[in-house]
Parts: C-alpha cells; sequence; structure tokens
C-alpha cells in the first residue's frame, strides 16, 4: 500500500470487537468476487481476521455507526485489517454481513463470513477509511499429503488450505505472527510455518 493511515494523519480506533470464532467450512463457502479490484469501506482492527472465519462485533462509535447504515443499503461487505500503531496492514479480510440486530440507539452488533484480500490504494480516510482492494487466491497444495492427515480432515470437514488458515487463528496473543501467515499465499508454505511455530512453542513448554 502507498500510504498508511498514520502518514495521511488518521489515528485508527476500530470499533469493539467481542469475540473471535472460526465457522470451519470448506473453501466453497468463501465469498465469490464480483470483479478483480473493489472498493470497499474498512474497519481497522488490532487483531487478524482469516478467510472462512466469522467474527462478531460490536459498533459504538459514530463514524462506524454510519458505515454499518450504508452496508445495510448498499453493499454488505466490508474490509478488515489489522491496525497497530495507527497503520493499517497491507493485507486483511473482507467480509460481509450475515447477521445484524439493533441492540439500542447506539450499537450494532454484527458478524461476517470473511476472504482475503491486497489493499492496494486508500481513496477516502475520513469520517472511515475506503481503500480499493484485489482479491488474493492461495496457490494449492503442490504436493501429497499422507492419507492418514487427508481422512483426519475430512473428518472435520477442513482441507489443507482452510485448516491451515483455522489453526494460524488460534495463536491468539501473537498478531504479527498471524499478519504473517494471512499474507502467505502457499497453503505449503503456510503449513510449514504454522507446523514450525508449534513445534517452538512445545520446545518453550
Amino acid at each position: 500500500m502507498a500510504e498508511t493511515a498514520a502518514e495521511l494523519g488518521w489515528t485508527a480506533k476500530g470499533p469493539a470487537s467481542t469475540s473471535f470464532c472460526y465457522d470451519g467450512g470448506a473453501s466453497s463457502s468463501y465469498l465469490t468476487p464480483v470483479s478483480d479490484v473493489v472498493e470497499l469501506p474498512l474497519f481497522p482492527l488490532p487483531l487478524v481476521l482469516f478467510p472462512g472465519a466469522i467474527l462478531p462485533l460490536q459498533i459504538f462509535e459514530f463514524r462506524y455507526r454510519i458505515m454499518m447504515h450504508t452496508l445495510l443499503e448498499t453493499d454488505l461487505r466490508f474490509g478488515v485489517v489489522f491496525s497497530d500503531a495507527g497503520s493499517v496492514a497491507g493485507v486483511g479480510c473482507v467480509g460481509e454481513v450475515v447477521k445484524h440486530e439493533r441492540l439500542s440507539t447506539t450499537a450494532f452488533s454484527s458478524s461476517a463470513k470473511a476472504r482475503s484480500v491486497r489493499i492496494t490504494r486508500l481513496t477516502q480516510t475520513k469520517p472511515y477509511l475506503v481503500a480499493e482492494v484485489s482479491w488474493l487466491e492461495d496457490r494449492p497444495p503442490r504436493s501429497g499429503y499422507p492419507r492418514r492427515r487427508w481422512r483426519t480432515w475430512r473428518i472435520s470437514n477442513l482441507f489443507p488450505t482452510p485448516f491451515s488458515f483455522f489453526v494460524g487463528s488460534t495463536f491468539e496473543g501473537a498478531p504479527w505472527e498471524q499478519q504473517a501467515l494471512l499474507e502467505l499465499q502457499d497453503t505449503d508454505a503456510r503449513l510449514r510455518r504454522v507446523r514450525e511455530t508449534l513445534r517452538n512453542t512445545l520446545n518453550y513448554c
């Protein structure tokens, strides 16, 4: 991304996130792009959203309530990007509002299923960020996997690519490592990095 939010004088204060849970669906449940590049509003948050995940949100801040009203009247899609120290990451996820309810006169609750994107250009910074994004596709595994592993993933309804995202989503408290996993566009490379991270963690236990 050519410019960060900090360079544009914008400070990241995203809406409150209540929890993070993985939906566990196969890759066919991901959002289908309608074009190669789209322009969408962004939620900068201090967390990393992975493809296939559902992110519950409680939205209180005024500018994001405006954004939610706009989404509900037009395109239900929005971006979620990791934010730290006033800047936003160059790769995030696009979600689509799948359920929402008004909790009071000042808050919304919503959730969204996600698909990974690269932010190519910020087009608006006030009252909230808007950016052009391009869709990312994972390169499928190049090597075969032992049949025993395939049986395990079939039982869990998780195949290699969504499985790699699912494991990454469990690395809570390590957002930079999660962001690195999200930015990898190769399932084999992501699985290798996940394996090394888990192995290093076990060595410290």
